[in-house]
């Protein structure tokens, strides 16, 4: 099964349309968004995928972006700072992750397969004792643009690709 990984959104709806294009075009049916969607809006532009995201640090208007979340359907859900997932028969843990210490204790656990995060706007794929930590980058418009990307887990094989998402 195919897993999309998304974060920092930061109300960037063109770059939410393209990244869902690419979803789309790949097969994943069930995307994770580590943080910082900022407002309700965005959310209706994830139509047609389940949706698991947590709370950002600049995430706002917190009742419309549950209420979005719900409306999508799917089974999507915000699941406030932190999410255990069960996809496929793999753990995920999701955070923001403004505190890299907290990503490091997740990915330390042995609990998870994959640590997801973001907040940091950079890529990063690392492995920590058998866990994946994985940061799929960014779409704050600061953010350079090679790290506008996304990544899609293969829970089958394990593999994660990173796929930029250019404007």
């Amino acid at each position: 099964m195919l897993v999309g990984v998304i974060s920092d959104t930061h109300d960037n709806v063109s770059a939410v349309d393209r990244a869902v294009s690419i979803f789309e075009e790949r097969g994943v049916e069930t995307v994770i968004h580590c943080g910082d969607v900022i407002a309700p809006p965005v959310v209706p532009h994830f139509e047609g995928l389940e949706v698991h995201g947590v709370l950002g640090n600049n995430d706002g208007e917190l009742d419309g972006l549950e209420s979005a979340f719900r409306r999508l359907g799917n089974g999507s859900e915000l699941h406030g700072r932190f999410a255990e997932l069960e996809i496929d028969d793999t753990a995920f843990a999701v955070l923001h992750g403004e505190n890299l210490d907290d990503v490091e204790a997740h990915a330390e656990s042995g609990e998870y397969e994959y640590v997801c995060y973001g907040h940091h706007h950079v890529a990063e794929e690392r492995e920590v004792d058998g866990t994946t930590v994985l940061n799929p980058g960014a779409h704050f418009p600061t953010v350079p643009d090679e790290q506008h990307s996304i990544a899609i887990v293969d829970t089958d094989s394990g593999d994660v690709e990173f796929v930029p998402v250019e404007e």
